[in-house]
């Protein structure tokens, strides 16, 4: 990654990655609420 090097920066990779990840991670955690989400109705703490 020289001067003038028309490629993707290194800044801007490890935003894309970012963003990517976030996104997982955002589906992954509603997966798992959608997968949880009709078993803890009933317990309720006294």
């Amino acid at each position: 990654m020289g001067r003038r090097d028309s490629r993707r920066s290194l800044k801007m990779r490890r935003r894309k990655s970012q963003r990517k990840l976030k996104a997982r991670t955002k589906r992954a955690i509603a997966t798992a609420k959608a997968a949880k989400k009709p078993a803890p109705a009933p317990s309720k703490k006294k």
